[in-house]
């Protein structure tokens, strides 16, 4: 009997180790987010996945001028369909022709104004990047962090451009700076404001230079899930 008690006593500490589990000191931890994706997932990265469709219209107006057209995206197939006031057009990235190399430059660039924190993440292979603690905003003159990327000199509609983007804590974007091939002086900088939650992606509606006569802004956002 003596025996036999031995052995359960045995047993029951074979179980009982198994239910610890793997020490602490094993488990994998994630890897912190890099500045870059932390303002990617601020803007509502994480729900990106679930996105059947995103359509927007592009507006900007110069002095007395205005300039608009709609796209509408199905990231998953890549299919997009563009909307001019005189035509409208639907190709697939992955086999475009010449037209559609043409008007896939525009879609690029709307696209760009929209959902650049997205980039941030898309491109990560593709551009270096410096991230500055504090610096001062370019349109409001406050103290904000800085992250500048650089892509690189191949490939793509604008290699070697730079894009400097301001931002606080909430690593939400509120001033940015284009900079053609790198250079020191700006190319254009704007706001990011008007912010709205759109399936939980946020997202800016409004862009607005120090200078008078141009604003820039999306109208018509609408995100389907899938």
């Amino acid at each position: 009997m003596k025996y036999i008690f031995a052995i359960l006593v045995f047993a029951t500490g074979l179980v009982l180790g198994c239910k610890e589990g793997p020490n602490k000191s094993e488990k994998k931890e994630k890897p912190a987010l890099s500045i870059p994706e932390k303002i990617a997932y601020a803007h509502g990265y994480g729900h990106w996945g679930s996105v059947g469709s995103i359509a927007f219209t592009f507006n900007v107006d110069r002095d007395t001028t205005h300039f608009e057209r709609t796209w509408i995206w199905k990231p998953k197939t890549n299919e997009v369909t563009a909307i001019t006031q005189n035509d409208t057009l639907t190709y697939h990235r992955k086999s475009m022709d010449s037209i559609a190399h043409q008007t896939n430059a525009g879609f690029i660039n709307d696209r760009y104004w929209l959902l650049a924190p997205f980039n941030l993440v898309w491109d990560a292979n593709s551009y270096a990047f410096e991230h500055v603690a504090n610096q001062i905003a370019p349109i409001s003159g406050e103290p904000m962090q800085k992250l500048t990327i650089v892509y690189e000199n191949e490939g793509g509609y604008t290699p070697g451009d730079a894009y400097d983007f301001y931002f606080k804590d909430d690593f939400l974007i509120q001033e940015w700076t284009f900079r053609k091939s790198n250079q020191a002086e700006p190319s254009m900088s704007t706001t990011w404001e008007k912010y709205g939650d759109f399936g939980g992606l946020i997202l800016p509606q409004d862009h607005v230079k120090a200078e008078p006569g141009f604003s820039l802004n999306f109208t018509n956002i609408a995100i389907e899930k899938e």
